[in-house]
């Protein structure tokens, strides 16, 4: 079976996934024209769900990377195991079925090397791009725009068989560097204000009552407002309705009565901060 072009998908978001107009038509765009979207924004504002979104919506499978400052981009293309090559030279493979003198047998793709070699469409997640240093956005480059990377040891071109959706996010704790930034269409996700975030509950709490959804709302923007180091994001709200629904309880509190704050905030110095041991907290 053909997987449809990327210019006959369109995402119009979900059940679970609140998407408005402006990040609607970058989405789309980005399909369409098959470029990477770099998503940026405060952590919890919901980027890394939007690509697992877009792959329930579509029906596509997910290929995902979680960054860590010590990858390498060849590693999320593909891996050369050596030490197993060269363990199986000397005491055999056993059971495994592994053939020492073929190569093929000893190399593990990565995230971008099953995306690529797929014979379906898939969504690639590159999460938090802006923990790897510039080396390794450098050494995507190439890779993300044309569609290919090497195996360096056999000189063997991989090329995507067809093209995947590439959604990367990025928390701007590094800058990106300009050739990077160059090869993607980007888009800054803001805090939802009140309204939006009305919208975002109901999708997860259509049965909400609406002084209880009120209620939660005024305290959790006026937490945001506290200075915390790190302050509740939607991610956190929703969880927090969730608890609060669980236990029975009645409303969101107040003041250093403002129940299971646990679920809003996540830093040891900001819970001792909003109980009243730094600072007392007026509400």
């Amino acid at each position: 079976m053909t997987a449809p072009s990327n210019a006959a998908l369109r995402f119009e978001g979900t059940d679970r996934y609140y998407l408005n107009p402006e990040l609607r038509e970058i989405v789309n765009i980005a399909i369409a024209m098959e470029k990477p979207l770099l998503l940026t924004g405060e952590a919890g504002t919901g980027k890394t769900q939007l690509a697992f979104e877009i792959a329930r919506s579509l029906g596509l499978r997910m290929e995902e990377a979680r960054c860590k400052s010590t990858f390498k981009g060849e590693e999320l293309c593909y891996v050369y195991d050596t030490v197993l090559r060269l363990n199986d030279s000397r005491f055999g493979s056993g059971d495994a079925g592994r053939d020492v003198n073929n190569i093929w047998d000893y190399i593990r793709f990565g995230p971008i090397g099953r995306a690529f070699t797929a014979e379906d469409r898939r969504v690639l997640l590159l999460d938090e791009i802006d923990k790897t240093d510039s080396d390794t956005q450098d050494n995507l480059l190439d890779v993300l725009e044309d569609g290919a990377f090497i195996i360096r040891e056999i000189n063997h071109k991989v090329r995507a068989k067809h093209r995947p959706i590439i959604i990367i996010t990025s928390n701007a704790k590094r800058e990106l560097s300009d050739p990077f930034l160059r090869r993607c269409f980007c888009h800054y996700i803001p805090f939802p204000g009140p309204e939006e975030m009305v919208q975002i509950v109901k999708l997860h709490y259509p049965d909400i009552p609406e002084p209880f959804l009120q209620a939660s709302l005024e305290t959790f923007y006026r937490l945001r407002e506290e200075g915390f180091e790190k302050p509740p994001a939607t991610a956190e709200l929703l969880d927090w309705i969730g608890a609060m629904q669980a236990s029975g309880a009645r409303g969101p509190g107040a003041g250093r009565d403002v129940v299971h704050i646990g679920t809003l905030l996540k830093r040891t110095q900001d819970i001792l901060k909003f109980k009243g041991i730094r600072k007392a907290l007026r509400f």
